[in-house]
């Protein structure tokens, strides 16, 4: 996003890590037709109560990772553009209290809006843990698979009737076993390719294995998704020229790279800050590099 763009934008990207317990919902989107309208889903509770608190977006929620009906998450990420400009752990908290154990935000992030956001996840790891029961083969023939599955290549042998419509079939993995679960890193996943994968790995069989033994254990950031997350600094330590540019800032974050310094003015003071023709941003220019003004 350009500077000038996010300058003029009311809007901020609000990254939030949550874990869920996937055995308490239907689904993970929110079921439009009227068959499935009362079903309950990981981002129809998400949405409910963060509206019930007063966080809104427009433009859809993202996720970094789809999961299926019964499939928990240790972390996943829901992303929105908003006008929010209250504290994020208040609101955290009151999203957790309300919540229950079932679904919990375990931190937020702020970030540039109007992101997509599948397309700065690198890598998605999954872990299933089964029963000792479906651990039928040999270790030796477990790890041999593992090995054999590991790759970039087409993976529609291990799909459903729904994955193999889909246009593109090539997909990278990497898959180990340890501790009797097995392991899965990839880019993207087929519908229960993962699930299928694991009953080969196990069995020798292409029978779905229970999602329920499914986990989501981490996503991982693209670089530059981590370097658009925004920290706020501790305004006292920070060596102003003219201490009355820290009464007319009410706060600054800064990108994790250093690149972008954002200033949060009151509408009052936001000329004081400018100056008369771009005098005092200016000078603040030349001692933090880009910033950008923002009204609270």
């Amino acid at each position: 996003m350009e500077i000038r763009q996010l300058e003029k934008s009311k809007k901020l990207g609000f990254l939030f890590f949550i874990t869920y317990n996937g055995k308490e919902f239907a689904t993970f989107d929110e079921m439009r037709d009227k068959n499935n309208i009362n079903k309950k889903s990981v981002k129809g509770t998400f949405s409910g109560i963060m509206n019930d608190i007063g966080f809104f977006w427009a433009n859809g929620l993202q996720q970094g990772a789809r999961t299926d009906s019964n499939v928990s998450a240790i972390e996943n990420i829901l992303y929105a553009s908003s006008n929010f400009t209250l504290d994020i752990n208040e609101l955290m908290s009151k999203f957790n209290n309300i919540s229950g154990k079932n679904l919990q935000i375990k931190k937020i992030y702020k970030t540039f809006p109007n992101l997509v956001i599948p397309s700065l996840i690198t890598a998605r790891e999954y872990i299933y843990r089964p029963r000792l029961k479906y651990i039928i083969d040999p270790i030796d023939v477990i790890v041999k698979r593992c090995s054999e599955l590991s790759g970039i290549y087409d993976v529609s042998d291990f799909t459903d009737n729904k994955g193999k419509l889909l246009k593109e079939h090539v997909r990278s993995v990497e898959i180990s076993f340890k501790n009797n679960s097995l392991i899965f890193k990839g880019n993207s996943f087929m519908p229960h390719q993962v699930r299928i994968m694991s009953s080969y790995i196990l069995s020798g069989n292409k029978n779905p294995y229970p999602a329920k033994y499914l986990t989501l254990n981490k996503l991982y950031l693209d670089e530059n998704l981590k370097n658009m997350i925004l920290k706020s600094i501790d305004m006292d330590n920070l060596d102003f020229d003219d201490m009355h540019y820290n009464k007319n800032i009410e706060k600054i974050e800064k990108t994790t790279d250093g690149s972008l310094y954002i200033f949060y003015v009151k509408r009052e003071n936001k000329g004081a800050v400018i100056g008369k023709n771009g005098k005092n941003i200016n000078v603040l220019k030349k001692k933090f590099g880009n910033i950008v003004i923002k009204e609270i």
